[in-house]
């Protein structure tokens, strides 16, 4: 470990939260593959997350805010730097305007379910999506037609060592993006969910899980749909005309059952998966002339 990566470990021990050297981030990603992250911090408290990135910067050393780990893949060589992982950070308050005050770190299934049944809109069909609420919003992940950006009203970022507030409007929503930017972090959100009858909103979000359940059944950890939809077409239906459904590499296959998810059949290396992607995408950039675009997220050293 290099002097600043010393300082760094020094300084954070002062924060308080949890802080260890060299964690297997496999434990910690939906996949379950990765290298270890040379520092691994989980903050308790909003300012010991934005301390944390401040003192980072300040050391010069890279680092990298991880929520759920459930749209990533860490490869076999580990992160480099700091890893801040938000989990504790889930705290949230429903407000009698309609409002919902929550922490980045709140996951968004627990969340989704708890809004409903207090009769709460604009979250229910999200229930099946396994992020935090903080990860969710910065690529506006969405299922069965409702999208996150739809509830939000503004957001809080740390931009550059400093707290900006961001509106709706300034938020860039589209499909599966937004306009946060790769070095800021989401620290807290601001959702409007309008009241409705929470029996309605608790059969829609049933109604939204089966469906999840039955499309998306498949065999082993994954990190959800691979690539986005092209317009007008799915993705799946791309990969799966491509006679791709199956194709597998080490221990590391395109799920039967879903042909946008690769699944971790058990002893797969992140290599595997980051190869079987390229496989994919040339084979159905031949066969039908798209090229694929990834939804998941690609870090840290081969």
């Amino acid at each position: 470990m290099n002097e600043s990566l010393r300082q760094l470990f020094d300084n954070l021990g002062e924060l308080g939260g949890e802080l260890r050297r060299d964690e297997p981030l496999a434990a910690h990603c939906s996949w379950r593959v990765g290298g270890p992250a040379d520092l691994f911090y989980q903050p308790q408290r909003l300012e010991q997350l934005e301390r944390a990135v401040c003192l980072a910067e300040a050391a010069g050393v890279p680092w990298l805010v991880l929520g759920n780990g459930s749209n990533l893949l860490v490869r076999d060589g580990g992160v480099r730097g700091l890893v801040i992982e938000t989990g504790a950070l889930n705290r949230w308050r429903l407000r009698d305007d309609g409002g919902l005050e929550a922490e980045c770190g709140v996951a968004l299934p627990e969340l989704a379910r708890a809004t409903a049944a207090a009769g709460r809109a604009g979250l229910e069909r999200l229930a099946g999506i396994p992020g935090t609420l903080g990860a969710a919003v910065a690529i506006n992940a969405g299922a069965h037609g409702q999208s996150v950006g739809d509830a939000v009203r503004q957001v809080v970022v740390l931009h550059e060592g400093r707290r900006q507030r961001r509106t709706k409007a300034e938020l860039g929503f589209g499909y599966r993006q937004s306009a946060i930017g790769d070095r800021e972090v989401v620290l807290e959100i601001l959702l409007q969910l309008d009241r409705k009858e929470p029996a309605a909103l608790l059969e829609a979000m049933r109604a939204a899980l089966d469906a999840r359940r039955q499309a998306q059944a498949v065999e082993g950890p994954n990190a959800g749909s691979v690539f986005r939809n092209p317009p007008d077409v799915a993705a799946w239906k791309l990969i799966d005309d491509a006679g791709l459904r199956g194709l597998r590499l080490g221990g590391a296959m395109v799920s039967e059952r879903h042909a946008n998810f690769i699944v971790n059949c058990g002893d797969a290396r992140a290599a595997e998966i980051e190869e079987l992607i390229e496989r994919v995408r040339q084979r159905v950039k031949a066969h039908s002339g798209v090229a694929l675009e990834t939804e998941i997220r690609i870090v840290g050293e081969r």
